[in-house]
Order: structure tokens, then sequence, then C-alpha cells
């Protein structure tokens, strides 16, 4: 067991990873509430406080899975929320009378996911969604008339579009198509009568890293994220009828990931690229004192999270590494800033590590970036190292407050988070080398992750496990079959283990992707060969080390069979394997119980194997621990 410093305490799971005690705060339209998502009964649910009160009382009343993404519709009255049922991934919208508690259905129909395209202050009777009620592979466009619910139909999918754009004025007038060859065009249409027309056409280098807004306010432009003509992706603003497109914002080697837009004019004030840390670029002068008071709040990254409707109040949170989120109400007539909440504020009580970007360059060349955070209290030598890979692949690992690797550091673990390529965020030639190297160089980026922390004399290379989620599944599986020798354990949650059924078995609404995976990881039906031999459960001869599997049994993204045949396999071939089967979750772990009995088994795994610390419990077992037929 690793000398850890005596005043570092052993931070309990429940802090890691229950419920928070406040999160997703956000403010009434009028400007007089706020709202958050706190426990009721151990379960997440919305709360409503008046502004300078303490009446704080919740307003839904869910049961099961708890309420994750709420917002408020226009006149401060009712609030709508999403949820689905065991991690089906079939969201429901409910809307709830805050003043009279009576709640309602809003998308009543069994087995169809609704997704929210659209909601506005200047139009406060109506939403926009999309539902795949006719076709479950294809979502068409609706319009819903709050106060009494109807829903009509305002553009039918003609097959390939997977996301509806509206203009200023709610009207659905423009598209996402794919295309064959694993790209898309961006269709726009002069009124909801008009045919479509296509005003932008991306290829697949430039489709992982580009994708549409919004209109402008008169609906002659649209605000696009866009990489055509560039390293990474730029905000422009395309003209509809020229085609020209005006850049707004850009950075040579990092994407935009995110715009604050004016409520009103609905022009772009400020644009985000995530670097080591997120940074904002002004482009409004307008909120330039706004944004330097909100910096010296605190020193953490900041984050608009609400408006009201006057856009005189905002609700502002602070991303810290080394603690909690902090959420404010600033006041911009004064400039000043009143604390709301923490969103943990047991995690105070505790010595948290803290994250530090690290990179070095890979075997051909690419620079690779990420994160360590080393164990407080203990020298930075020889130290047992879990490799936590991100999911995606195509999303990143950014800098913060992340639960898991705090778990990690705080059980003795150096957490290294390696941004191999095929991450987003890094320009699109960097995204495009992953394609097609899933268990190739995606997976030799990581091992020579763990090879430069080993030589610098931070890792134990006897002692370092491999752990991730969802691709970072994938990778664990990979990493113990394609490189048995470089980890001593592996962690898998809800990874493919074979790319053949993984791509043949994926949601019907993901079809419209198909080509898109076909181009960046192979085709089931012309490269079998091909995606066999990245494929971990045709390997499993070579797996050496222990290895622990979680999987939600109604998974619709990586069916639970792929968790199973890899373990039936490795139970034939006598190799050690834990397997926990959490009956009513999907794609991850909703429910605190659950995250609860899976870290409570993965951190007694990972000190078995590397000899770092756990916390004792009286019931280390999952939900359930099962042998696959």
């Amino acid at each position: 067991m690793p000398a850890v410093a005596s005043e570092v305490s052993l931070i309990p799971r429940e802090v890691l990873f229950g419920n928070p005690v406040v999160a997703g705060v956000q403010i009434s339209p009028d400007g007089n509430r706020l709202s958050y998502l706190a426990p009721e009964d151990g379960v997440l649910n919305v709360w409503v406080r008046t502004i300078g009160s303490a009446d704080d009382h919740v307003v839904t009343h869910d049961r099961d899975r708890g309420i994750r993404s709420y917002f408020w519709l226009p006149g401060s009255r009712e609030i709508v929320y999403l949820q689905d049922q065991g991690g089906n991934e079939e969201w429901k919208l409910f809307g709830v009378d805050i003043q009279t508690g009576k709640m309602r259905e809003l998308t009543p129909f069994a087995g169809i996911q609704a997704r929210v395209v659209a909601v506005d202050k200047h139009f406060p009777d109506k939403i926009i969604l999309s539902m795949n009620k006719d076709d479950r592979r294809f979502h068409d466009a609706y319009v819903m008339d709050v106060p009494t619910g109807k829903l009509t139909l305002v553009a039918k999918n003609p097959g390939q579009f997977s996301e509806w754009i509206v203009d200023r004025q709610l009207k659905v007038r423009g598209a996402v198509e794919h295309k064959e060859d694993g790209g898309f065009r961006i269709l726009a249409r002069d009124t909801e009568d008009s045919p479509w027309r296509t005003v932008a056409d991306f290829s697949i280098e430039d489709s992982g890293s580009s994708e549409p807004y919004f209109f402008s306010k008169d609906g002659r432009s649209l605000y696009l994220k866009d990489s055509r003509g560039a390293s990474a992706a730029r905000l422009v603003a395309l003209d509809l009828s020229s085609g020209r497109a005006r850049i707004l914002a850009e950075d040579p080697r990092y994407d935009l990931v995110s715009v604050f837009v004016d409520p009103d004019s609905y022009e772009v004030q400020m644009a985000a690229f995530e670097k080591a840390r997120v940074e904002w670029k002004i482009l409004d002068d307008a909120i330039r004192p706004d944004i330097e008071a909100i910096q010296k709040i605190d020193s953490g990254d900041f984050s608009i999270q609400a408006r009201d409707d006057a856009n005189k109040k905002w609700i502002v949170s602070f991303v810290k590494d080394n603690g909690p989120a902090p959420y404010y109400l600033y006041e911009r007539k004064t400039r000043s800033a009143r604390f709301l909440f923490h969103n943990q504020p047991k995690l105070k009580e505790y010595t948290l590590s803290r994250m530090e970007s690290f990179s070095f360059v890979s075997g051909d060349g690419n620079v690779i970036e990420g994160y360590l955070t080393f164990p407080a209290g203990m020298a930075r030598k020889n130290l047992p190292t879990v490799l936590n890979v991100h999911g995606g692949p195509w999303s990143r690992d950014g800098w913060g407050y992340d639960p898991e690797t705090q778990w990690i550091a705080n059980r003795g673990y150096l957490s290294v988070q390696v941004n191999f390529r095929g991450s987003s965020g890094y320009g699109k030639k960097f995204l495009s080398l992953g394609d097609k190297e899933w268990g190739g160089a995606m997976q030799r980026d990581l091992s020579e992750a763990v090879e430069v922390v080993a030589s610098q004399g931070f890792a134990d290379p006897k002692r370092v496990a491999i752990y991730g989620g969802s691709y970072g599944g994938y990778a664990a599986l990979a990493g113990a079959a394609f490189t048995p020798r470089l980890y001593a354990c592996a962690v898998d949650i809800v990874g493919p283990s074979n790319l053949l059924t993984f791509i043949k078995t994926i949601p019907p609404y993901w079809t419209i992707y198909l080509n898109e995976f076909y181009r960046r990881v192979g085709n089931p039906d012309t490269e079998a060969n091909f995606l066999r031999s990245r494929s971990p459960l045709f390997f499993v001869d070579r797996i050496r080390i222990p290895m622990l599997i979680a999987q939600g049994a109604n998974d619709p993204r990586v069916n639970r069979d792929e968790s199973e045949q890899m373990v039936a396999a490795l139970r034939k071939k006598g190799l050690k394997v834990e397997y926990l089967l959490f009956p009513d979750e999907g794609h991850g772990f909703a429910k605190p119980a659950n995250r609860l009995k899976f870290y409570a088994a993965a951190e007694k795994f990972l000190a078995e194997h590397l000899g770092g610390r756990f916390e004792p419990t009286g019931d280390a077992g999952p939900a359930r621990s099962t042998t696959p037929a």
C-alpha cells in the first residue's frame, strides 16, 4: 500500500459519487426565482426558491432515476424536464406547474425519443421538438402549443436529416443532411413551404469539427462552427444568399467549443476555445466590463449558466480542479455577485489534488496533450498509476474537477488522462488521424503516454491499470488484448468488445450516422476482417491480466452482449474476470446507489492489483454479479 500522508483523509465514495447537494442552477425568466436540482429522498428533483427568500421547495417528485435536464418555459410558471426509463434513452417531456404542482406528460408516446430543438422567450407558447414517432430511425420536427400540449408536424424527415435549425421566428428553416461519404450538408429554405437548398457542404474531414449554430435575427445568415479552409474550427457567419463566410473568431490549433449569444439581438458576444483550460474571446465590448467583473470573483473557469429575460441577472458558476463548483447570482447593473451554493460543499473538508496539463510527441511526430493528477501528500516517484481513457472517442478530457480523477488520486494513484488522436478540440487533422485507428494508432498514443510517465519516474511501470467507459471501455479491453504486458489490470465500463456486432446493433436513430461510422471505424459488410483485427473479443488468448467489466442491461448504444460475449470468452479460457451487471441502467450509471456499488467494487479491484487505498464497505458488490449464458 502506498505511503499516503496521514493528513490526507480518504474521501468517502458517497461524497465523490453520491448525488450533488445542488446542481443545474437556473433563474426564472421573470428574474424572481431560482431553480436547482437537489435530492428529495435520495433522488434528484427540481427545487425552486424565491430570490432573497428561504422558501425552497421541491416541485417535481421523481422516484426513480432522478432528473438531470430541465428548463423554464417563458412565463415563469412551468418547468419542463426530460426522463427516460431504466437508461433506455427513450426520452419523454414532462411539464410541472410550479404554483399548483400539477404535472403533465407532454410527449405520451411509447418507444419514442423526444428532443427539444428550440424554446424562445419571444414565443412563450411554443416549443419546437423533434421525435421519431413515425419511424424509429428518423426524427421529424413538431411545434407544440404549450397551453394545450397540441403537436403539429412542421417538417418531415426525408431520411438522412439528423438535426433541425429554427430561425428567430421559431420556424424550421434549416437542417443537417448526412451524405454517403460520411460528411454532411447544411440545408436551408426561405419559408417552411419553400424547397430545401444546400447552403454549405462538409466533407468527412470537416464534419467532425463543424456544425451549425443558429440563424441571425433577420434570417439572412447562419452562424456556424466551420473548419473548412482552416486547420481548426472557427466561428463564421454564412450569408445565405451569397454563400460568403465572415470569420468572427478563430484559433490556429484549437477548435471553437462554445458561444455566448445576446438573447435579443442574437449576435455572438463571446466565443470559447478549449486549450489546457477554456479561454473566451470577447466579440462585443458591451459585456467586457461584466466579464472582467466575473473573472475577479473566482480563479476557476467561469460559465454563465442562465439569464433572466431582461438579461439583467445571470447565474454564474466556476469550474475548479480541486474543489466544488460555486454558483453566484450576478447583477449586471451593479456588477456585483451574491454567492448561492456549492454543488458539493463536503468536498471542502478534504484535500483534493491539482490537475496539471502535460504533453509529449508521439512516435510519428504528433503532439499529444493530456492531464496528470498526482496523489496529494505523496512523492512524485514510482507511483501506481491509472490510465483513465475518455469516451467518445470524438470528445476530449478537460481541466477541472472530475470525481473519478479525484477518486483515483485520493486512493494513492497517479491519474493519467490523454487526448489521443481522434479526440475532438485539436483541429480536423488531429481528429481524422483517428480514422480506422481504433486499437491501432489511437491505442499507441495511450501506450506511449504510459511509457512517458514511466520514463519520467512518475509511474511504476509494473503497476499500471487501464480504465475507461464507452470508447474508454473499448480501449481498456484493447489494452489488455493488444498490449498485455503494459498493464497490471483493466476496468471496462460499457465498452464494445466486437466492432462487428457493435456497429450492427447501434440504436435505430443512429443509422443516419452509419456512413460516418464506416469511414471512421470500419464497415462490417466490406471490412469484416479488418474490424475483427481491431476487436478485443478475438484476442482473448493474449490477455493475461485481471479484468473488471461493468454493464447497464438497458444500454441502447453498447448492447449488453458486448460485455457478455467478452466475459464468456474470458471465462472459457479460464481467465480471471469480474462482471457487474446493473439491470436498471443504460450507457453509464445514473442511480447513486448503482454508482456507489460500482466504485466500491472498482476501488477494491484496483487496490488488490495496484496496492492503493480503498474505503471499507459491507457491500462492495454490484446490483447483480452474473455469469452470461
